[in-house]
């Protein structure tokens, strides 16, 4: 049902059991309220982030939730400044998000210096670390040189990769994508085509460039069969600082699988995204990207969403439930397939709408959540109506928690889509199934098949009759054909004679 949120202050506030979700266009133009119908506990969000991931979540949270904007600038900026941070832009950007949420009409917040009274430790913070950072550019800038020099092929390939490295973790994306491509005309060896390939889907993942991920999935993929095929690994792969030792082709197939679901997953291809998350995958298997790009609740959270949005129930049970993956396993995931395989589908709705704002707050699923609950909701009224021929819609609105107008509303909308095969009464607000007549379609069906073997049978006959009376008519060769080709019965006897 279509269900208006209610306006504040310009911002948005979701109180009713149905809310219904925002495109992403009008998260871009509104807050998220956090109350206690719809907690979020940043700390205990961003903990599960590393990095320039964990930043960028939380000048997301800034962006959207004037609520959370005060501590999740003062948790920025002490991230900011960790030891492995070389960003400076981070710091004008942290900023700016801050005074953009503030200036929005109707939100008030703190005022900026009243919560960064001194700006000076990051100011000389930015300096020192501008200063590193050109240091250390001119000597790798200087070993490319060097190696360029000496022709020696891997040198400069491994040049490429440091410099790639650091222009990515300075926040110069292009230069890195540069030099990633530019290393691929000194890869000798398929383990290294693999390696750009990988690093280069690292990369895609956190400028969030899904558009470019296929084409560097095929590439490594082809990479990994090559290095199936002569047998030959690297050792960096097989080890995983902290974890249990991995299979190499497993993690490489896992890296290749989040990428392609994320890809679909921001094309809102949600039925072939359920098909990669629910590959096998694992911390051990992911790592590092694992916290660097997502966590591993994150892809939890994505899979089981796509699968209940996408996936029948008998599926559902044996691939999601009863399967391996990961799905199932993040925060209020089990509880949500417990209550969708028991048909409690208000409990599923009520889930739904209490972590609402956590979805909204996730920079890759908040586009979609919309679009997946809806999915979610239309499916869990199908599912529901499928024992029935004939129910009340007042008992469909207990069951799901609406109004009857809700109710019939949503059903109306199901059945026009073609989802539902019934009809509704109005007057006595009854849903009745459409019903069959199988003895009529039996019927139907063998007097359709018999008219269809007479009608091939008579021009069987006909054909017969046409080659017994020889009057069959050839395909006429083409003017350039030899003279003596002929086309016609008649022409070729004559010619004999």
């Amino acid at each position: 049902m279509d269900v208006d949120p209610i306006e504040e202050d310009g911002i948005i506030h979701y109180g009713s059991a149905q809310t219904e979700a925002l495109s992403s266009r009008t998260l871009a133009s509104w807050a998220v309220v956090v109350d206690d119908a719809h907690p979020f506990d940043l700390d205990t969000y961003i903990s599960g982030y590393s990095g320039r991931s964990a930043l960028d979540r939380l000048i997301y949270v800034i962006s959207l939730c004037p609520a959370l904007a005060p501590q999740a600038l003062k948790r920025s900026l002490q991230l900011l400044i960790e030891p492995t941070q070389r960003d400076t832009e981070y710091y004008k950007a942290i900023l700016s998000a801050y005074e953009t949420t503030a200036s929005r009409p109707g939100v008030r917040l703190p005022p900026l210096d009243d919560l960064v009274p001194d700006h000076t430790p990051f100011v000389a913070w930015a300096e020192e670390t501008i200063e590193r950072n050109n240091a250390e550019r001119r000597k790798l800038e200087v070993e490319l040189k060097t190696y360029t020099g000496n022709m020696i092929k891997e040198s400069i390939r491994m040049a490429h990769r440091d410099l790639a490295a650091f222009s990515r973790a300075s926040g110069d994306f292009d230069n890195a994508l540069r030099h990633h491509t530019k290393s691929r005309e000194f890869c000798t060896t398929t383990q290294n085509m693999l390696d750009m390939c990988l690093s280069v889907l690292e990369l895609l993942l956190e400028q969030r460039t899904f558009s470019h991920i296929p084409t560097y999935v095929f590439k490594a993929e082809s990479a990994l069969d090559g290095v199936i095929s002569s047998g030959h690994s690297s050792s960096n792969l097989l080890s995983v600082p902290g974890s249990k030792k991995v299979d190499p082709h497993q993690t490489v197939e896992a890296k290749l699988a989040l990428c392609t679901a994320l890809s679909h997953l921001s094309n809102g291809n949600y039925s072939k995204a359920t098909q990669d998350f629910l590959q096998p995958m694992s911390a051990a298997a992911l790592a590092p990207w694992a916290g660097s790009i997502v966590s591993m609740g994150d892809i939890s959270v994505y899979a089981t969403l796509c699968a209940l949005a996408t996936l029948g129930r008998s599926e559902l049970k044996t691939r999601v439930v009863e399967g391996e993956g990961l799905a199932g396993e993040g925060e209020g995931m089990k509880e949500l397939l417990d209550f969708w395989m028991a048909s409690n589908f208000r409990a599923v709705l009520r889930l739904l709408e209490r972590s609402y704002a956590r979805y909204l707050l996730d920079p890759l699923l908040g586009p979609h959540i919309a679009s997946l609950v809806a999915l979610i909701r239309s499916r869990a009224i199908v599912l529901y109506f499928q024992p029935f021929a004939t129910i009340r819609l007042e008992r469909m609105s207990a069951a799901f928690g609406w109004t009857v107008e809700d109710t019939e509303r949503e059903v109306v909308m199901l059945i026009q889509r073609g989802d539902i095969h019934g009809r509704v009464d109005s007057q006595n607000k009854i849903l009745r199934a459409r019903s069959t007549n199988l003895r009529a379609q039996l019927y139907a069906h063998a007097l359709k098949s018999g008219a269809e073997m007479q009608r091939a049978t008579n021009k069987l006959l006909l054909r017969l009759r046409l080659q017994q009376a020889d009057l069959v008519v050839r395909k006429a060769q083409p003017p350039s054909a030899s003279a003596g080709q002929t086309t016609g019965t008649g022409t070729s006897e004559s010619a004999e004679q």
